[in-house]
């Protein structure tokens, strides 16, 4: 699996890498393939993707930069996603919502009232193509939720192409790509990575 793994940026602290769609972003009991079953070398996660997803991660390679790296989520970090949704919402928005994850069924629910297990889930986004049919999105998320995306879309109607899972008409794969990652190294740094087009099927500069 190492060679389906792309790596687009290593050093000692951290290192940047493209996960393939259909694979889970960290080994659980389950036994299914990781993307931490591909990487180089031991790694710490910091975030999550969804399985049916592909897109930007990043992994520190120390217990020191794992630390720096979650304190850092929600806050200096910014993920911006790619995704494809059927029909076409309103041109730009700030979505917020309060989700419940099911972990028995894998799935998020939008709720109306707070109560255990139930956390706020906010992002923004703005359509960059839009038709009856289907619209491409530029998504940033400000918090990161559990099918975060894929459900505050669906739940106003929208779902995302090829997402059965939350109610999508359209088959084939789920069109999400985690397209943009911007973080804070350690160092001192802010590195900004965007997913390569070889990798992402859709495009936001296409005509």
């Amino acid at each position: 699996m190492a060679d389906s793994i792309p790596i687009l940026y290593e050093d000692d602290a951290l290192l940047v890498c493209v996960k393939p769609r259909g694979i889970l972003s960290v080994k659980d009991a389950s036994g299914k393939p990781a993307v931490t079953d591909g990487l180089p070398c031991p790694v710490f996660p910091v975030h999550r993707l969804d399985r049916e997803a592909t897109g930007l991660m990043v992994f520190a390679k120390t217990a020191a930069c794992a630390a720096f790296l979650s304190d850092a989520m929600g806050k200096t970090v910014r993920k911006e996603y790619l995704a494809v949704c059927e029909g076409q919402p309103a041109p730009s928005s700030e979505l917020t919502d309060l989700l419940y994850h099911d972990r028995v069924k894998n799935k998020t629910y939008v709720v109306k009232r707070r109560r255990n297990g139930v956390r706020e889930a906010r992002l923004s986004y703005e359509v960059l193509r839009g038709g009856e049919e289907a619209s491409l999105l530029h998504v940033t998320l400000h918090t990161g939720r559990t099918h975060q995306i894929r459900v505050q879309f669906a739940s106003r109607g929208f779902p995302l192409c090829g997402d059965r899972r939350y109610g999508a008409k359209t088959g084939g794969d789920l069109q999400l790509y985690a397209w943009r990652l911007t973080f804070p190294h350690p160092d001192g740094r802010t590195l900004c990575f965007t997913l390569p087009q070889e990798l992402c099927p859709v495009s936001p500069d296409a005509e």
